[in-house]
C-alpha cells in the first residue's frame, strides 16, 4: 500500500485529509490531558465492557478487543455478523456527544467504544457501511490513551493515508467516506499505553 504519513495533519475543519473520493477532518486535543486522564479512568468503570465476538467465515470469533455499545433505545447494531443491544448513556458519554455534535454540527444517537490494552491488538481493514447507520451522518472518532496509528485505504487503486491518533483528538469522517475508503487501526509491536476509541454514530433503522 502506497501511503502518505500525517505527523500532525493540522486542527484544520477545512483540511481534508482524503485525497479523493471522500472527507476526513483531523483535531488534536479537543479534550486536554487531564480530561482525557478522568474520561479515560470514568470510561473503564461505568460501561459494561464485554469481549467482541465476530463472525469469520462461518466461526464466531472472540477478540481480547473490548467493546460496549451505548445508544438511545431501540439502536441496536449489527456487524460482523453479530447483533449489538445499547447500553444506556451514562452522564460523562451524554457530555461528550453534546461537545462532538457541537463540533460536527449533527446529532448522534449510538456509540461504540473500543478498548485496546496494547499495541498487539488492532482493527482489521473495515468500512462502517452497515445498512443500520445514518450514510449522510459524519462517524466522529475521538481517542483517549494510547498513541496509535490510523490508516485510509481506498478499495479501488489502494491509496493510502495514515495519521497517528493522539490522546484527546477527534477524526470526522464523512459522507461519502465509508463507501470509497476501507480504515484499520494498525498493530504495533512498540510499547503503546491503553486506548479507548469512541466512535459516535447516527442509527437510522430503530427498533420498537
Amino acid at each position: 500500500m502506497q501511503s502518505d504519513l500525517f505527523d500532525n495533519p493540522g486542527n484544520d475543519l477545512n483540511f481534508n485529509i482524503l485525497p479523493k473520493d471522500g472527507r476526513a477532518h483531523y483535531l488534536p486535543a479537543l479534550f486536554n490531558a487531564a480530561q482525557c486522564t478522568d474520561l479515560f479512568n470514568v470510561l473503564t468503570g461505568s460501561v459494561q465492557w464485554r469481549a467482541d465476538q465476530l463472525v469469520l467465515f462461518g466461526r464466531k470469533v472472540t477478540t481480547l478487543r473490548k467493546v460496549a455499545w451505548i445508544g438511545d433505545d431501540g439502536c441496536s447494531y449489527t456487524y460482523s455478523g453479530v447483533q449489538k443491544i445499547p447500553q444506556p448513556w451514562t452522564p460523562e458519554l451524554l457530555l461528550i456527544k453534546d461537545r462532538l455534535e457541537q463540533v460536527c454540527d449533527c446529532e448522534f444517537n449510538s456509540c461504540l467504544l473500543n478498548l485496546y490494552h496494547d499495541g498487539s491488538e488492532g482493527m482489521g481493514w473495515h468500512s462502517d457501511d452497515e445498512k443500520e447507520l445514518d450514510s449522510n451522518t459524519p462517524i466522529a472518532s475521538l481517542s483517549l490513551g494510547g498513541v496509535r496509528r490510523f490508516a485510509f485505504q481506498h478499495k479501488q487503486d489502494k491509496t493510502g493515508v495514515a495519521l497517528f491518533l493522539e490522546e484527546g483528538s477527534l477524526l470526522i469522517m464523512h459522507a461519502p467516506t465509508q463507501q470509497y475508503w476501507n480504515h484499520s487501526l494498525l498493530k504495533t509491536k512498540m510499547p503503546v499505553a491503553a486506548r479507548i476509541n469512541l466512535t459516535f454514530r447516527k442509527i437510522i433503522h430503530i427498533n420498537p
